[in-house]
């Protein structure tokens, strides 16, 4: 069927035709100084920077500036020799707080460092995932003289609290924000201090309490607008509270009249956060039932959840509905039916469709490339998947860390994971969290533990501290390689860092104590029953030892029955 609907797009050239002739000639492979990187920015002449990657596969429709783009390669801010010096000096004074805070505070008095915006802002992004540190340290930098916290630090830190449910001291902080000038002057919380509470919320689920923050604005001399009852849907819906949200969006017709982009919004949640089908098309009539109109983000968002579903007939039908009613595809659009043809193995047309958006004015980016080095790497075609990172390289876009990702996932063996995370780094891809707990959790597969500890202990390194996931992770790998001793000891190092243990690790963990310590006792008995044997058979020895030539011996005779018997 779906071969049929391919029938219908516009005849194409064939793909040699559209790639140069660098495609032939991999060069993934030679030495690093081979590889024409340091001059993306020379080879197209309209990009003097490089294009930071968004997973268009994976973001949010709509998506929201606090918590980042996925897929986006992490913006990596160069700091001078003097600022990097000092935040190196700061983190080394607040290592190991969680076994010893208070030497960590007396180092940190000591350290003789400037406190200034850029260091406090580079120090919590190093330290995001020790909120007790991060807090330690937002505490000592604003007592200093010549600092005071600017709503940058201030939204870093209540996001660090409330990513690890310390709400509490999240509020404090926005009502110290409000006290700000020693309350002569400007308050300095905006919706966006709010927003970022609301978004915490619903990240624990906590979808009554991300409601009442919501309408906390008014508190804050804000009146909540439709932007804002955007943000409160996308928050809900990016924690996969989408049925939170429909409910919310349809309740509140009153006072935020329906329009598309609400829509959307929860359409998205349904296509690309949960990936239901079945919901996906029932609010999808819905739509049609309340006169929304659908657009080409409405359509993208449906593509999306087909493509991601594998449903490569009803991706190419509704692609060639959109076309029909004279909705423009945009990037996104393209790179779901792109990701969709590569995934049901239809390369050439996939490649076909790039030369289509290229004619009609939408230029690929690396999301594309994305979209077809992802199905290549799982189908272990890593050679054509190699010549696709060469056109990308050549068409000077910088390739992110999703990109390095799906070779990863392709690695055979230790040392090619480690060459390609070598060059990841040397291309200026920084590897984010999720590259060491894909690594680790590889590794650990293949049982190759030294290699993991290796990985953990170069996290830090690359200024990136360990979060709930990598530490999970690291615990089942350890568990698996009969690291047992060390994974309680991980287990027990997250406990004091204010992660909440998965429930089947803690139940893992809870097992081999309570084994150990049976162990123990068992041991512990054993122990005294050898002894008591032991003690018992010397006096044995000690009373059945005569001398025979002073004392002859001796037995004890029965008489029974007319018979005579000797005792034992």
């Amino acid at each position: 069927m779906w071969r049929r609907i391919l029938l219908r797009l516009p005849k194409l050239p064939p793909i040699s035709s559209t790639l140069p002739h660098l495609f032939l000639q991999p060069h993934f492979l030679l030495p690093p100084s081979s590889l024409p990187l340091p001059k993306f920015s020379s080879s197209v002449s309209s990009q003097s920077t490089p294009i930071l990657c968004q997973d268009d596969m994976d973001d949010c429709v709509l998506q929201d500036g606090h918590d980042g783009l996925l897929g986006a390669a992490p913006a990596t801010e160069k700091l001078d020799a003097k600022l990097l010096q000092d935040v190196k000096h700061v983190i080394s004074c607040l290592r190991d707080f969680g076994a010893d805070n208070a030497a960590a505070r007396l180092r940190l008095e000591h350290c003789g460092v400037q406190a200034s915006p850029e260091l406090v802002a580079a120090v919590l992004s190093r330290v995001r995932n020790d909120w007790g540190a991060a807090f330690t340290f937002f505490l000592w930098a604003g007592a200093q003289p010549g600092y005071a916290p600017s709503v940058r630090e201030y939204h870093s830190m209540i996001s660090i609290l409330g990513k690890m449910r310390r709400f509490d001291t999240a509020w404090s902080l926005v009502h110290e924000m409000r006290r700000s000038g020693g309350g002569s002057g400007p308050s300095l919380v905006t919706p966006q201090t709010i927003l970022i509470l609301i978004r915490r919320y619903c990240a624990v689920h906590d979808v009554g309490r991300a409601i009442t923050a919501f309408y906390s604005l008014k508190r804050y001399g804000f009146s909540p607008g439709i932007d804002d009852f955007h943000g409160l849907l996308s928050a809900l819906c990016r924690y996969k509270n989408v049925e939170d949200a429909e409910y919310l969006l349809l309740c509140n017709e009153k006072e935020f009249p329906f329009e598309t982009k609400s829509f959307n919004i929860v359409l998205n949640g349904w296509c690309n956060i949960m990936v239901r089908i079945g919901e996906a098309k029932r609010f999808w009539k819905n739509m049609v039932k309340r006169g929304i109109q659908k657009d080409v983000v409405s359509y993208g968002s449906m593509i999306s959840c087909y493509s991601k579903a594998g449903n490569l007939n009803d991706v190419l039908k509704l692609f060639n509905q959109m076309n029909d009613m004279g909705i423009e595809a945009d990037r996104k659009v393209y790179n779901a039916v792109i990701y969709a043809l590569a995934k049901g193995k239809c390369v050439e047309e996939a490649m076909r469709l790039v030369a289509t958006m290229e004619d009609k004015g939408v230029a690929p980016n690396a999301v594309t490339f994305n979209s077809l080095i992802r199905p290549l790497c799982k189908v272990q075609r890593v050679d054509d998947a190699r010549k696709l990172f060469d056109e990308m390289l050549h068409r000077g876009l910088s390739p992110c860390v999703r990109t390095y990702h799906a070779f990863f996932d392709a690695a055979k063996n230790v040392e090619d994971a480690f060459e390609l995370l070598r060059r990841m780094k040397e291309t200026g891809c920084v590897p984010a969290i999720e590259t060491y707990i894909m690594l680790i959790r590889k590794l650990a597969r293949w049982r190759q533990h030294e290699s993991v500890f290796r990985l953990w202990n170069e996290m830090p390194e690359n200024g990136l501290t360990p979060d709930r996931s990598a530490y999970i992770v690291l615990i089942h790998g350890l568990f698996l390689n009969g690291k047992l001793e060390e994974a309680s000891a991980y287990y027990e190092e997250m406990k004091a860092k204010g992660f909440l243990p998965e429930p089947k690790t803690d139940e893992m963990i809870q097992a081999w104590l309570s084994g150990k310590d049976f162990a123990s006792r068992l041991t512990t008995v054993e122990l005294e029953s050898k002894q008591s044997a032991l003690r018992s058979s010397e006096k044995h020895k000690r009373v059945s030892k005569r001398d025979y030539f002073k004392q002859p011996e001796t037995r004890k005779i029965t008489r029974e029955r007319g018979f005579s018997l000797y005792d034992s």
